[in-house]
């Protein structure tokens, strides 16, 4: 199965008002019907399937060959989230952002960002972060990205991107990126 983008995704991510965080938004980016759900797993962790499926019944993927995804389904079919156990949900909070924090996360964040844009300097940074291998080539187009960006968007948006940006990035990172801003 590989999971496709439906228009309501499409929608989504470039309004940034959906009600997606970040990883159900990085996992938007990434489906384009060529990758399978191994693929996603193995580069957002073991928690894809579940998050294609929430995503699948929320309308915004689609993975039957037909161009159009089924109906969300009523409140009624939709099960109920488990809910957190009151103790120690700062504690848990914490371990599960830290868990998620990787240049790779980061990486390909970014790399949504920069398509999003259609704009050729941003084309050209897309390309380059693709191509970099190394942790300080990969930081260094990251940084060049994040100064790119306030001339081809909003300062809220801006904001925002590299609000998630610091979120991702591993945490002896951030501080290059805080600075800059």
């Amino acid at each position: 199965m590989q999971p496709r983008k439906t228009d309501l995704a499409r929608t989504a991510l470039q309004a940034h008002r959906a009600p997606l965080d970040m990883r159900q938004r990085r996992l938007l980016i990434l489906c384009d019907g060529q990758r399978s759900i191994a693929d996603l797993t193995g580069l957002l962790g073991q928690d894809a399937p579940a998050m294609v499926i929430q995503l699948v019944q929320a309308g915004y993927l689609s993975t039957g060959t037909g161009a159009t995804a089924p109906p969300p389904p009523s409140a009624a079919a939709v099960a109920p989230q488990p809910a957190a156990p009151a103790a120690a949900p700062v504690a848990a909070a914490a371990t599960a952002v830290e868990r998620r924090r990787s240049l790779v996360a980061a990486r390909i964040y970014v790399l949504g960002i920069l398509e999003m844009q259609r704009h050729p300097q941003a084309a050209a940074l897309f390309r380059d972060l693709q191509q970099a291998r190394a942790e300080n080539e990969v930081l260094q187009v990251l940084q060049s990205a994040m100064r790119m960006l306030p001339g081809l968007t909003s300062e809220g948006y801006c904001q925002r991107v590299r609000q998630r940006l610091l979120e991702a990035l591993p945490l002896e990172h951030c501080d290059a990126f805080a600075e800059a801003a």
